[in-house]
């Protein structure tokens, strides 16, 4: 079956999954129009709702004549410009050399092929032949000669779409892009919602979710990256979507740095939707022959709800963007020394938080921030990748050999695109970082950022990083990033460039960790900046998980959480357990439940082990040996949000589901115990209704029906925040 077809009659596309349709349409003018994007319809083309209407104050192209019916500011279009009377939001902005900034596209051609197209140097969804489907639409400016190829990848089994753009110069003269957003959708007079995730350090990914009103929303990030203040992913609905029921929309940017997602209702009720690269202090100089590509959204939409809608893009991260072979097979459970030491550790203290992770069940130790240089502190040394053999006498490969002759992994913290100013590289290369001539430099946690827009930076952080890598056995890379992108302006651009900074500075990141992750194909790598500060799409291409948040609070985690699990796999979310009283939050939470919370996540401790009871560390090795029993749920199993922690203040729940359906496991925590209290019923989903399931503690066998329609009572317990758990297994046979 074709997945992409194109009707040379009405020069309708249609794109197709398998619960989901896209059409387009190329109308008068050679005008390339959306038309429906939604559940699949069959073989009807939704030509009939474009309705042509003389509108005032709404131009017509000259060509139309005296037709006053046909404008592009009234018309739902598949890729808007600039400069040609339409006035809304818009995904083009050009700059010609004549200084004019109209852009008019017009279809050209088109082609399509079996596989997925692909990204120079961006990350993007990948599709062999027999997975995904490729159409490429070729507008173009008639004047400038710039053409603008519309890439649509199609995933029937996965239910997703993606979309990029792709523009060359094909005319003599330069032009200046200064706005290129990766796509557009319109939709007609619809009331919906629109669901986003905002945050900052520490708390990142909170959901909210408004009603559209006139006038444009958006939400963004300036700061280099993709932020803890606005995630590159947000959801459209209509007013009356649930977790359960009604239809949904989401767009995911796989982008690591400035981004915008802008929302418009017009004057005619209709909205539209544009994602891309932030405009500020955007611009690309195209001379002949050029090629940008934009960043690459991708598209999914269910008609069974918020839940269905995440589950389709955890399966499509899990199977068709991320590629480490971590992504569904068991991780090692980890501890990291951050919390226990920060700076103040010799070999000696390493070694025994090793030697008693290693008592207790665990499998990588992983030293964090302060194996370097004079790092005694978050003031100096940044960028001098060398051993610290005061702190770790021997050196590293002894550290490291020792810990392996434990039986255990050993994993190492890293900053790459940072430096200090008290660092020997600092001292050596002033102008290896982004700063603007004359003006004093913003700090941020005492650091600066490295021009990794410069080759030789990045091929001088990457050797230095190699060399340590290759002195002994590391099998996990923490990469972290803890300030935002500043001071722009790179000393080897010329003026007229600066504008490509930013952009720039992404592409290098994404160099950087190519090259890692292909010197290293064994390695497990986790993405991390500040926490969850760059937790999106793009970087799942590289990582298979991403440290979720720098709090390790479990009751500020359920909600980070709950937020992350919307756009992300549960299997991507850095999760530990840490010391109580919180070190962030003062708060102190029951170890069981600390447990509960990380193990929807990938599973590890950040704390002094030293520290903890004979009694603890025989429940830390239960925790351990549960996780471990129930890993391949976390990593492939369906997720459901059975609560939200926004609007239930007295417990929250979420569930795994493998497969097969033949396993479930209920966890959560409850968080306010109350006097005489109510009696609150859980009631599972995405069980098979007729079959037979045991309860693993009780004994007691339930129909999948039962459980999901009669629902089964939480226990009454004593104390707040009392951890949950249910789990399910099919017994044989039917009912």
């Amino acid at each position: 079956m074709k997945y992409i077809t194109y009707n040379d009659e009405s020069r309708v596309f249609v794109l197709r999954t398998n619960h989901s349709m896209y059409q387009m349409q190329v109308i008068n003018f050679d005008t390339l129009v959306h038309l429906y994007y939604g559940a699949n319809i069959g073989d009807t083309e939704i030509t009939h709702r474009l309705m042509f209407l003389d509108r005032g104050f709404s131009g017509n192209p000259y060509e139309a004549g005296d037709d006053r019916t046909f404008s592009l500011d009234v018309l739902p279009q598949e890729y808007s410009g600039y400069g040609n009377g339409d006035y809304r939001i818009n995904s083009l902005e050009v700059e010609h050399q004549d200084g004019s900034d109209a852009v008019h596209l017009r279809y050209e051609s088109h082609r399509m092929w079996k596989g997925k197209y692909s990204l120079e140097g961006l990350p993007c969804m990948y599709g062999s032949e027999d997975e995904a489907e490729t159409l490429e639409i070729t507008l173009y400016d008639r004047i400038s000669n710039l053409k603008v190829r519309l890439l649509y990848g199609v995933f029937p089994e996965l239910d997703v779409i993606t979309r990029a753009v792709r523009m060359e110069n094909e005319g003599e003269n330069p032009v200046k892009i200064q706005r290129a957003m990766s796509m557009e959708m319109d939709y007609p007079n619809r009331h919906m919602d629109f669901i986003h995730f905002y945050g900052r350090h520490t708390m990142e990914r909170q959901m909210e979710r408004l009603p559209l009103h006139h006038g444009v929303q958006s939400v963004e990030s300036k700061r280099g990256m993709s932020s803890h203040q606005h995630n590159p992913f947000i959801i459209l609905c209509d007013k009356k979507t649930t977790e359960k029921h009604g239809e949904c929309y989401g767009y995911a940017l796989a982008y690591s740095g400035n981004h915008r997602c802008e929302i418009e209702v017009d004057q005619m009720e209709q909205t539209r939707v544009v994602m891309g690269i932030h405009p500020y202090h955007f611009s690309y100089i195209l001379n002949k022959g050029d090629v940008f590509e934009t960043p690459e959204v991708i598209i999914a939409y269910s008609s069974e709800g918020l839940g269905k809608l995440s589950r389709i893009y955890h399966d499509a991260y899990r199977s068709n963007l991320i590629r480490s072979k971590y992504v569904n097979s068991p991780r090692p459970v980890l501890v990291n020394n951050w919390e226990a030491t920060y700076f103040d550790f010799n070999e000696e203290k390493l070694f025994n938080i090793a030697k008693t992770a290693k008592e207790i069940g665990l499998d990588m130790f992983v030293l964090d921030d302060g194996w370097f240089g004079n790092r005694n502190s978050d003031y100096t040394s940044l960028g001098d990748w060398q051993v610290n053999e005061e702190k770790i006498r021997g050196g590293l490969p002894k550290l490291v050999q020792r810990i392996n002759g434990l039986g255990m992994k050993f994993g190492l913290w890293i900053e790459p695109e940072m430096i200090s100013e008290d660092s020997e590289l600092y001292r050596k290369h002033p102008d290896w970082i982004l700063r603007i001539p004359e003006r004093r430099m913003t700090r941020s946690r005492s650091q600066l950022n490295l021009d990794i827009t410069r080759k030789e930076v990045r091929d001088h952080v990457m050797e230095k990083i190699f060399e340590v890598l290759d002195s002994c056995k590391v099998d996990y890379i923490k990469w972290d990033m803890n300030r935002s992108v500043d001071n722009v302006f790179s000393s080897a651009l010329p003026p007229e460039r600066q504008g490509e900074v930013f952009h720039r500075y992404v592409l290098g990141v994404y160099e950087m960790m190519e090259r890692l992750v292909s010197r290293y194909p064994d390695l497990l790598f986790e993405n991390c900046a500040g926490g969850g500060g760059r937790f999106d799409a793009g970087m799942l291409y590289y990582s298979p998980q991403i440290w979720c948040s720098d709090n390790t609070d479990a009751i500020d985690r359920l909600r980070i959480q709950y937020g992350t699990s919307f756009g992300y796999p549960i299997s991507s979310m850095g999760a530990h357990v840490s010391v109580c009283p919180n070190h962030g939050t003062g708060r102190t939470a029951p170890f069981d439940t600390r447990a509960i919370v990380a193990s929807a996540g990938t599973f590890g401790y950040e704390l002094d082990l030293a520290k903890l009871s004979d009694e603890e560390k025989e429940i830390a090795k239960e925790h351990i040996q549960e996780y471990k029993e129930m890993e391949m749920l976390v990593l492939n199993g369906d997720y459901y949000r059975l609560t939200n922690p926004y609007r239930n203040h007295e417990y929250v729940l979420w569930q795994f589901v493998s497969k097969d359906k033949k396993e479930t496991i209920v966890n959560g925590v409850m968080l306010r115990n109350e006097s005489n209290p109510h009696i609150h019923l859980v009631y599972l989903e995405g069980l098979e209704p007729d079959r037979h399931y045991k309860d693993a503690d009780t004994g007691a066998v339930y129909t999948g029906a039962a459980l999901m329609y009669a629902g089964v009572p939480l226990p009454v317990g004593q104390g707040d925040y009392q951890p949950l758990k249910f789990k399910f297994c099919m017994t044989d046979g039917d009912i």
